[in-house]
């Protein structure tokens, strides 16, 4: 035998944002404070409601927000803010490791899963809100995010599509390519009901894939200076019809404090409208290819104001085929390469509409779409519950004596024609009723049945739910309840 030392949860004060319905029938959501004083209470608070309010308002969760509910989960810290390269006095110990605007740690994961577990059934996904105004996050057993303005809610569905779809990245640089958005073999893809030309095939009767090359991608995570710009080189073969150069900043917050050139030409760079010192990413696209040879990208600091805090945190150079080689329609499914830190390829499902590649991106793309109602659907029944009662009905259509007649509603959840607010998708409900394993065919699609003649029987109903956002044939599409009626009215009298 031996002692085992358990650890104990701080305190929670749990406040309820957005709830859809009864915890045991929903996915809870919970954002747990870190780096919040005791009188920054309100500042989580209000902080926590813009994040859920965005990401189950907005085109990225809205279609499946009816299965959510978002909690919040207030401990105060002995510290303001989120650590550099170590925690500070906080419940989970949130820290960035030095200038980084990337990811964000925590350093004390028994501590989060003890909050969670205090919970019960309302903490399914735990979420660590950092009190910090600038870019971070990471994905997994606890999805992390920063109350940064802009990127705090596109950091918070990026990283909740690792948390909650189990997949893996879509941009190229990385390590982690895994799950329905990956494919590492073009024979076996997980989007095959997705693609947009299934005949678009090559020789050996694959899906093609889309013709692209990394002509060049770093992670520099540097401070700039005035005195020396940084600068790559790269070569290009010259084979392709167009190119896109694509990099990250931070701490540039002004038009004129910086100049980007490729080969001495200027990219007019500005920056992001009311990104301050945050990080952001921009997108320079040109219609012709890169000529054969050696190319030069180079990012000058023009502004000393911003030294120890102007950083290249990215950069990279793409070239793509015509657009008969590569289709760049956002809209087109098909195989994208991807390319990872060691210049493997893997294939993702579109160009550049997923925000599991670009953070910026508002949506997820429709094969993680799919992943996402079918993951959030695993635990959750279409039947909220089935309810028996008694109600007065007149014998004969003349309003003749009335009496009381044994009925069951059904509540489902509130999709399809249920909805309290529309959506662009198309929904729809099946419902089968049955009495005794016997089909009753004239309650079919009713969500309320009179039970006029012998009630007394097993009643089971199944629901089918369909929606244009879920091509796969899953188990999960369907649910089924069970009802015992004992007696009727006159009996329960």
């Amino acid at each position: 035998m031996y002692n085992q030392t358990i650890t104990k949860p701080p305190p929670l004060e749990t406040i309820p944002l957005i709830i859809s319905g009864p915890t045991t029938n929903r996915v809870d959501l919970v954002f747990f404070s870190d780096g919040y004083l005791v009188d920054e209470r309100q500042k989580f608070i209000d902080d926590a409601m813009r994040l859920a309010q965005d990401v189950s308002q907005n085109q990225t969760f809205n279609t499946v927000q009816p299965l959510l509910n978002f909690w919040a989960a207030f401990s105060p810290s002995n510290q303001s803010g989120v650590g550099i390269n170590e925690p500070k006095e906080t419940p989970f110990g949130l820290y960035r490791p030095g200038t980084t605007l990337r990811g964000v740690y925590y350093a004390h994961p028994d501590v989060g899963r003890a909050a969670c577990d205090s919970l019960g059934e309302q903490c399914d996904y735990p979420i660590l809100l950092g009190n910090d105004p600038l870019y971070g996050g990471l994905g997994g057993e606890f999805t992390v995010i920063t109350a940064s303005i802009l990127n705090g809610p596109l950091v918070l569905r990026h990283e909740l599509g690792h948390s909650i779809l189990d997949v893996g990245e879509e941009y190229d640089g990385g390590y982690a390519y895994f799950g329905r958005n990956a494919a590492h073999d073009r024979t076996d893809i997980a989007w095959k009901q997705w693609l947009s030309d299934p005949l678009r095939i090559d020789e050996h009767g694959n899906p093609r894939v889309e013709r692209s090359n990394m002509a060049m991608q770093a992670y520099p995570w540097t401070l700039l200076n005035t005195t020396e710009p940084w600068s790559i080189g790269f070569t290009s073969s010259g084979a392709y019809s167009r190119y896109s150069v694509q990099f990250s900043l931070s701490g540039i917050p002004n038009e004129g404090d910086l100049r980007v050139t490729l080969d001495g030409t200027d990219l007019e760079w500005e920056p992001r409208t009311d990104i301050g010192m945050d990080r952001w990413f921009y997108n320079f696209n040109s219609s012709t290819g890169l000529q054969p040879g050696i190319h030069e990208l180079k990012f000058d600091l023009l502004n000393a104001e911003h030294l120890g805090v102007a950083q290249l945190c990215s950069a990279e150079i793409l070239e793509y085929g015509d657009e008969t080689e590569f289709i760049s329609d956002p809209d087109f499914y098909s195989l994208y390469p991807t390319y990872s830190e060691n210049n493997e390829t893997s294939y993702r499902p579109t160009n550049d509409d997923c925000l599991m590649r670009l953070v910026t991106t508002p949506n997820f793309c429709k094969v993680c779409l799919e992943t996402l109602w079918i993951h959030l659907l695993r635990n959750i029944s279409f039947i909220d519950k089935v309810e028996e009662h008694c109600e007065s009905v007149s014998s004969t259509p003349l309003a003749g004596p009335s009496t009381l007649v044994k009925a069951l509603s059904l509540n489902l959840l509130p999709l399809a024609e249920f909805r309290k607010s529309p959506i662009d998708s198309q929904e729809s409900y099946t419902i089968v009723w049955k009495k005794d394993g016997d089909i009753l065919p004239g309650f079919t699609n009713q969500t309320r049945i009179d039970l006029q003649n012998d009630p007394v029987g097993n009643y089971t109903v199944h629901v089918k739910f369909v929606t244009d956002e879920v091509r796969l044939d899953s188990p999960v599409m369907e649910s089924e309840g069970h009802y015992k009626v004992t007696a009727s009215c006159q009996e329960d009298i």
